[in-house]
């Protein structure tokens, strides 16, 4: 037992040595700044915190537009009552095609009648002064008739003619014939379409001034008629999504009703202000209805393709500001990183558009950003 003790006494410096030697590697790597490096090895606690993805190349994105369909307003006449008085018979219905001068309705109106009589009494004003300059120059080529009553008969002729002109043309305005006075105004088609409106019941009184009133029910046009196989529709464009849309645009018009489908229209008008209620402003633009699908005040979405310029995307977590200009971090290296100033565009569908400072295929911090700057402003702070 005691030639054992001398073994044990050289072998303790050994197993100290082992254990001395192990308490270093048990410690985990801390972060630390080099020059512009920030070096965040595996294994050390910031490791963990740390996201990294690739930056892509610039692919083509879609703008989504909110937007609804309405009438195409240069296919589309809003009739109203020329003339007072109750309806006496409807003659066209919605959904009904109709063609340029064909009667909608009739209304027995006094004031019509006024102005058919009116067309009467001018056309016998002028048959009578067309008789009396044929005698009254028959007189003066035969000397029976001073020149002062051919001057005035011609006169009372020229008047007579202008005012049958007048009333004539302003009976067959509104569809009427001054051979009779029957006091009933037709309501006509001013143009070929569809019946997809009809405000209008037999027996109810109608007025001219009744567009000028509050109320809808008494402001509605009578009738609406228009081409449904061409409709507008009327966007809401944010000021940051404005630069996409220019006139002649194509645009892809989606609706709930028929999500699997796709309806191809077309930029229009751009409006030359913003709305100041909502900040936006108003695109129109057209899209063919050929089937009648779509119908009007459906709400749709429009898809409209982002114009950039060449450039990469990034997630929009990878990007952060400071004071006015935009950086992100980038993988130098396994667990080195260096901060670059880059030139940011628009935010699209949680990425951000990148014009200048990284490449296709670099890989960029996502998670960890504000991390990795205050590493790097502690380490500027302390003149490192």
């Amino acid at each position: 037992m005691k030639a054992a003790r001398p073994v044990i006494l050289l072998l303790l410096p050994f197993l100290a040595g082992c254990h001395s030697s192990t308490t270093p590697a048990d410690q985990a790597p801390e972060a630390r700044v080099e020059g512009e490096k920030i070096i965040v090895l595996p294994g050390s606690p910031q490791w963990a915190s740390l996201g990294i993805s690739p930056v892509e190349a610039c692919a083509g994105s879609i703008i989504h537009l909110n937007g609804r369909l309405v009438w195409d307003d240069g296919l589309t006449a809003r009739v109203f009552a020329p003339f007072a008085g109750p309806v006496t018979q409807i003659a066209a219905d919605v959904g009904q095609n109709v063609k340029q001068h064909e009667t909608l309705a009739l209304i027995a109106s006094p004031d019509f009648g006024q102005a058919q009589a009116d067309a009467r009494r001018a056309d016998g004003d002028f048959r009578l002064a067309e008789r009396t300059l044929k005698r009254v120059r028959e007189l003066f080529e035969h000397g029976a008739a001073p020149r002062k009553d051919l001057d005035a008969a011609e006169a009372d002729f020229t008047r007579a003619q202008t005012e049958r002109t007048r009333t004539a043309q302003r009976v067959g305005l509104y569809g009427g014939s001054e051979d009779t006075v029957n006091q009933v105004c037709p309501l006509k088609s001013p143009l070929d379409g569809v019946v997809v409106e009809r405000n209008i019941n037999p027996g109810q009184e109608v007025r001219p001034d009744q567009m000028l009133a509050n109320a809808p029910q008494f402001c509605s046009p009578l009738f609406v008629i228009t081409d449904p196989t061409r409709l507008w529709v009327l966007l809401d464009v944010s000021e940051k999504d404005l630069p996409a849309l220019r006139p002649g645009e194509v645009i892809a018009i989606h609706t709930q009703a028929f999500p699997e489908r796709d309806f191809q229209g077309r930029a229009e008008v751009i409006s030359d202000a913003l709305d100041p209620s909502t900040r936006t402003v108003k695109v129109r633009a057209s899209v063919e209805n050929s089937s009648r699908l779509l119908k009007a005040e459906m709400f749709v979405t429009a898809d409209v393709p982002e114009n950039r310029p060449p450039g990469t995307d990034v997630s929009a977590k990878a990007v952060f500001l400071k004071g006015e200009k935009h950086y992100v971090f980038v993988e130098a290296g396994r667990g080195e990183f260096l901060r670059r100033e880059i030139k940011a565009g628009p935010e699209h569908d949680g990425k951000v558009s990148v014009y200048e400072g990284v490449l296709p295929g670099q890989r960029v911090v996502t998670e960890g950003c504000l991390l990795l700057e205050h590493l790097y402003e502690s380490c500027e702070s302390s003149g490192g």
